[in-house]
């Protein structure tokens, strides 16, 4: 589900794994060009999803 959120309101999936500086940065990316932003946002959930694999 997040994945989804990633490639449309990128910013709003970052908040959504609770990295408030990871979502300033990819605020700033959305910005500048919407294409970073999605990428960063999806980079982001899936190690957030990693993370919860792991416990």
């Amino acid at each position: 589900m997040l994945y989804i959120v990633a490639i449309f309101l990128p910013p709003i999936a970052v908040l959504f794994t609770g990295q408030f500086t990871k979502a300033l940065l990819n605020l700033l990316l959305t910005m500048i060009f919407f294409v970073p932003g999605a990428i960063h946002a999806a980079v982001v959930v899936k190690d957030h999803y990693d993370k919860q694999k792991a416990h």
